[in-house]
C-alpha cells in the first residue's frame, strides 16, 4: 500500500511543499531574539500556498471550460485572512476576488496584513465580508473554493446539501466549485503528525487527530506549534470534521443540479509518496492518506 503525503492541514495543496522546505538546515535562532508569536504567520508557512493554489483553480477552470476570462471572478468561501483572494488578483490584471468567513479576527488580520500589501488596483478588485455561508448574501462568482475542507465543516448531509444548492445558485454560467477532501485509514485512527519547517524561523507543526467514529465519520483535529527553545503551543486551530468520502460528496451534488462533477487525483513520485501534481481522475488508488479535489459544474 502506498503512503501518500499526509494532508495534515486544513488548506489545499500539499505537506510536500513544507517538506520541501527541510533542505537546507540553518542554524536555529536562540529563543530570546524570535519574534513575538503569530499563529496566522505560522498557518501560512505551514498550511497555505497561496499562489499555489489560485494557480491550480485557474488551471482547472481552464481544464474544464477551455478557456480563462480576462475577469475571472473568484469567491472564496470559509476564506479566513482572505491570503488565496490576494493571491487571486495578483494572478492577473482583471481577476476580481470576494472573500467570505464568519470569524471577524482572520479577516481583521487579512486588512491589517496583507490587504495593504496590494496595490491600489488590486485592492479595488478585492471585496471581503463577514458572513455565514448559509444565509448571507453570496456574490455571483465563475469559480468558487470551498477550500480548508469547508465540506467538512457540515455534519449533515442536509446542511451540506443547503450549502451547496446556495453555491449552485449563486454561479454564473459556466461557473465551477472547488472543494478538497481528506482520508485513508491513517485519518480513521488518532493519530498525531509533526512536520519540520524553517520559515519564517525553525518551528514544528503538529497536525493531531482525536478518535475516529466510523459511525457518523466525525473526527476533532487540532494544529499545535512549537518554536526552537520554546514549549508547544496547542490546540491554536481546532476542527470537528465529518469525513466525507468523495463518492459521497459527488452523489450529493449531483443531487443539488450540478452538470457535472470531477474528481481530482493525486499522482505518485517514484518513492511512492504523493508527487503534488492533481489531474482530472476517473478512479484514485488505495493508499494510506489522500487528499482530493471534487470540482462541480454548473
Amino acid at each position: 500500500m502506498k503512503k501518500k503525503n499526509a494532508a495534515t492541514r486544513p488548506d489545499a495543496q500539499s505537506e510536500a511543499k513544507a517538506g520541501a522546505k527541510l533542505q537546507t538546515k540553518t542554524k536555529p535562532a536562540p529563543a530570546a531574539s524570535l519574534r513575538p508569536f503569530d499563529k496566522y504567520l505560522y498557518y501560512l508557512n505551514s498550511v497555505q500556498d497561496p499562489r499555489g493554489n489560485m494557480v491550480f483553480l485557474r488551471t482547472i477552470y481552464m481544464d474544464q471550460r477551455g478557456h480563462v476570462p480576462r475577469d475571472l471572478t473568484l469567491r472564496e468561501d470559509f476564506c479566513g485572512t482572505f491570503a488565496n483572494s490576494c493571491a487571486w488578483v495578483v494572478l492577473a490584471p482583471g481577476f476580481v476576488a470576494h472573500g467570505l468567513d464568519l470569524d471577524p479576527e482572520p479577516l481583521a488580520y487579512g486588512k491589517e496584513k496583507y490587504l495593504p500589501a496590494l496595490k491600489p488596483e488590486q485592492q479595488a478588485r478585492l471585496s471581503v465580508s463577514q458572513g455565514d455561508v448559509l444565509t448571507a448574501p453570496l456574490a455571483q462568482a465563475d469559480v468558487v473554493a470551498a477550500l480548508n475542507f469547508a465540506a467538512c465543516f457540515f455534519h449533515t448531509r442536509k446542511l451540506l446539501m443547503q450549502y451547496a444548492t446556495r453555491v449552485l445558485e449563486s454561479l454564473k454560467p459556466g461557473g465551477l466549485v472547488v472543494f478538497d477532501l481528506l482520508g485513508g485509514p491513517f485519518y480513521e485512527e488518532a493519530n498525531e503528525h509533526e512536520t519540520e519547517i524553517e520559515d519564517p524561523e525553525e518551528f514544528s507543526y503538529f497536525f493531531e487527530e482525536g478518535d475516529f467514529d466510523p459511525l457518523n465519520r466525525l473526527a476533532t483535529f487540532r494544529i499545535h506549534y512549537k518554536r526552537k527553545g520554546e514549549p508547544k503551543r496547542k490546540d491554536l486551530f481546532v476542527y470537528t470534521f465529518r469525513l466525507w468520502t468523495p463518492p459521497e460528496l459527488k452523489e450529493l451534488l449531483l443531487d443539488c443540479g450540478y452538470s457535472d462533477v470531477r474528481y481530482y487525483w493525486e499522482g505518485t513520485g517514484p518513492d511512492g509518496d504523493g508527487n503534488d501534481v492533481w489531474t482530472d481522475s476517473p478512479s484514485g488508488e488505495g493508499c494510506d492518506t489522500w487528499h482530493a479535489y471534487i470540482v462541480a459544474l454548473k
